[in-house]
């Protein structure tokens, strides 16, 4: 006889036993409220930001990853060509282009993390992230892929580097390669056209880690003079809940020197900055930032913004400048009123992770000038948002207009995440890259043919 038979059963257990199964019906149900399509009012330098409606039940929409089928791809903007670079791949994150032409690609997942979502609540999203792809092992190395007759697909592939901690970002100085471990910054040395990396890795500087670690990815860009690194390191938390002691050095940009590995923040308040770039007429430092979630479909936009110096962005505080978000305590009016408004608003929930210039691309005149994003794609909303490449134009150094999407068709008639994608960068022939670490490919996108 089963334990669990009304025989031996009490009526407080079997609502202890019933509640959580409740409860999850409820996430399930939350999600499949229709909801309005992501308007174009919370896209743009001036975003319309509805009011706060707190979760205590989150809405989890997460599309299940399926894969590819055979021939699949993603649908690109007229006068673009999409085909896969290369394919095969375990989990591919994030991409470099280094200047011989070679792509190096972080093939990598979450480390271990023993104290990051503790608790029912975070019980139940984990299961559905599980369903998006995003708990498989981390492989913990940079492949490097290789185009030799020009043709669009690298024809060859060997492992650069491994037995790496939750690898991200990548930057190369001189003939020193800096990887962004999701604990320490490590560097190697580097000879042009080489396959694998010799000797051990020397370490540069630690990065926050830790047993909760809740945004593992440390992204990484070295300055135009190669003296400064600068790490994108994400909160330990949605907002906090973890305590302001938990965030020590992150919610924040890093700038780390190259000779010494010192390291100072740079700019703070900023929740999950991940993808960076520098723009080419005001040589301001870019970065892509998601923000936090469970305040509703349409809060808070992940943005885009330049980086100043010092700049604080509000995070736990504020959002989106000086919009108080009053589930953190205990407040802090005087870090509110210093909050930036960032630039441009990329919509909400969209987990705006990649981010490149598009300074030298070939795709044509509508490209010539902005930065491409890519959107791995929303959870805590009950319409999915994100799924896609998109091009912000820009107007001398600032963000002019709505976005053009550059891949779309990454979610089936289902609903299903055939693809996800992740980080961007131009090759040394001007297409984009982009990796999908659900399709496990990285897509090339060329003018059409």
């Amino acid at each position: 006889m089963s334990p669990f038979t009304p025989a031996t059963v009490t009526d407080s257990q079997r609502q202890h036993t019933l509640l959580p199964r409740a409860l999850i019906a409820t996430s399930l149900a939350l999600a499949c409220v229709a909801a309005t399509a992501q308007s174009a009012a919370g896209i743009g330098p001036a975003p319309q930001l509805p009011e706060p409606q707190k979760q205590w039940i989150p809405t989890v929409n997460v599309a299940t990853a399926v894969g590819w089928p055979e021939g699949g791809k993603p649908s690109a903007s007229a006068g673009l060509n999409v085909e896969a670079f290369a394919s095969g791949l375990d989990h591919p994150r994030w991409v470099y282009v280094l200047p011989n032409g070679d792509v190096l690609v972080a093939e990598t997942n979450a480390p271990q993390r023993p104290r990051d979502g503790k608790g029912f609540k975070a019980w139940v999203t984990g299961l559905f992230m599980k369903r998006a792809g995003a708990k498989v092992p981390s492989p913990d190395r940079i492949t490097l892929l290789r185009d030799t007759n020009g043709d669009g697909v690298a024809d060859q592939r060997s492992v650069f580097a491994s037995g790496l901690h939750s690898p991200f970002g990548m930057a190369l100085v001189g003939d020193k390669l800096y990887i962004a471990n999701t604990d320490a910054v490590v560097s190697y040395d580097y000879k042009p056209g080489q396959t694998q990396v010799e000797g051990p890795a020397t370490r540069l500087t630690d990065l926050p880690g830790g047993a909760i670690n809740h945004h593992w990815t440390k992204s990484l860009i070295a300055s135009a003079d190669g003296k400064k690194l600068y790490a994108g390191i994400g909160s330990n938390s949605n907002v906090a809940e973890n305590g302001i002691a938990a965030e020590e050095q992150r919610a924040a940009i890093l700038e780390i020197d190259v000779q010494s590995g010192e390291k100072r923040v740079y700019a703070s308040g900023l929740r999950n900055p991940v993808g960076m770039a520098w723009e080419p007429n005001s040589q301001m430092l870019w970065v892509a930032v998601n923000e936090r979630d469970e305040l509703g479909d349409d809060l808070v936009p992940d943005y885009m913004t330049s980086v100043r110096d010092g700049g604080f962005y509000g995070w736990p505080y504020s959002y989106y400048g000086q919009h108080v978000d009053t589930r953190v305590e205990p407040p802090r009016p005087d870090l509110v009123a210093k909050a930036l408004v960032p630039d441009y608003a990329l919509g909400a929930h969209t987990a705006s992770l990649g981010l490149a210039s598009a300074d030298g691309n070939k795709l044509g005149p509508s490209f010539a000038h902005g930065m491409f994003v890519g959107q791995h794609g929303s959870w805590n909303r009950r319409e999915h948002s994100g799924y896609k490449v998109i091009f912000v134009p820009f107007d001398g150094a600032q963000p002019k207009a709505q976005p053009i999407d550059v891949l779309t068709g990454f979610l089936n008639d289902k609903d299903q995440a055939m693809g996800r994608p992740v980080g961007v960068a131009l090759d040394k022939g001007g297409a984009l890259l982009v990796a999908d670490d659900v399709g496990n490919v990285i897509w090339r996108v060329s003018p059409g043919r």
